[in-house]
């Protein structure tokens, strides 16, 4: 990404509705975990710093391509931050017991088959991904185009894409189905020209109400057919 997105991530992931929203289900499908978790592109390090306070039983690394993000993210976190790529992990085989990797997999600099395979490698047998995608391909907008995300996917061809990089029976679920009318009304129905990074600080009240029915959905725990967002928890075998 561009240093200046780096920046209002930086700035805003502690407290900003969609990666509180975010952060909530990662925590979720690391439940059960145990041992040692990678965040693969940890970015400037919202989520890990989140881990390790809400799961200091966890031995926390992250990898982040971006220098600056990656200085950022450890001293934000206190987990082990190496820079590297995710189409080559500084990692040795069967290093992890869980990988997750929020909304990387996304971006144009990634090629999705060599970072998956990297990710399958450094994973213990019966190792757990969690991989995080934007979905739909025809909901990129100049947002996108800012985060230099070169790809969304649905939860079927998330699903296949998995399988193609040998995570067998993957199990997805889309989120952030409530707020998605909001979400196509505003890229699609508003001009993307010279439009500003949805990551931005929001006032107070409408923050708290779109986080509220972003919890709310959750709350519920039921299968949504849509969402703006996939997620998919893979096992290797």
């Amino acid at each position: 990404m561009e240093a200046d997105e780096y920046d209002r991530m930086d700035a805003v992931e502690a407290e900003m509705w969609w990666y509180r929203a975010l952060h909530a289900r990662l925590l979720d499908a690391l439940r059960m975990a145990r041992g040692r978790v990678l965040d693969a592109g940890c970015g400037t390090g919202g989520f890990l710093a989140v881990l390790r306070r809400r799961r200091p039983d966890l031995e926390a690394f992250g990898v982040e391509w971006a220098e600056a993000a990656a200085r950022r993210a450890a001293d934000k976190s206190q987990a082990r931050i190496v820079r590297g790529s995710v189409n080559a992990l500084p990692f040795a085989d069967a290093s992890f017991d869980h990988v997750i990797s929020a909304d990387v997999l996304c971006h144009t600099a990634v090629q999705p088959g060599a970072a998956l395979a990297e990710m399958r490698r450094v994973l213990r047998p019966a190792g757990c991904l969690v991989v995080n995608m934007p979905a739909y391909a025809w909901l990129l907008s100049a947002h996108d185009r800012r985060v230099h995300n070169a790809r969304r996917q649905n939860a079927e061809e998330l699903r296949a894409t998995l399988q193609a990089a040998g995570f067998p029976g993957p199990r997805t679920r889309y989120w952030n189905a409530f707020l998605l009318p909001v979400m196509v009304a505003q890229r699609k129905l508003r001009p993307q020209a010279d439009r500003p990074s949805d990551v931005t600080s929001f006032p107070a009240w409408l923050d708290a109400a779109l986080h509220a029915t972003c919890e709310m959905e959750r709350r519920l725990g039921l299968p949504m057919p849509a969402g703006g967002s996939v997620m998919a928890v893979a096992a290797k075998d």
